[in-house]
């Protein structure tokens, strides 16, 4: 399992547009296959820099949604809400306490 983090900075005037297209596809995402988790989160110092979090079983399951017609319409949608250009890492899990 590997984890993709996405870093996203928004207009000011864009963020309730990007929550209400995050509200809406968020189940889709989280179920797409080999999508194991799924998180947003808010920076607490700029509300207009948001994260997500994703939990993958592999590569190729990360993949296959960066191929997919839902992640070519959210991200044609959410791409032309940017303030600046997003930024994205790939992160293998190695511990996790609870």
């Amino acid at each position: 399992m590997f984890v993709r983090i996405v870093k996203m900075g928004f207009h000011e005037d864009k963020v309730e547009a990007f929550l209400n297209n995050f509200e809406q596809v968020k189940q889709d995402i989280r179920n797409f296959p080999g999508n194991r988790f799924l998180e947003l989160y808010r920076d607490k110092n700029n509300p207009n820099v948001f994260f997500t979090y994703s939990y993958w079983e592999d590569e190729a399951d990360l993949e296959n949604y960066r191929n997919s017609e839902l992640f070519i319409e959210v991200w044609a949608f959410t791409k032309q809400l940017f303030s600046q250009k997003p930024e994205a890492w790939s992160v293998d899990k190695l511990v996790t306490l609870e």
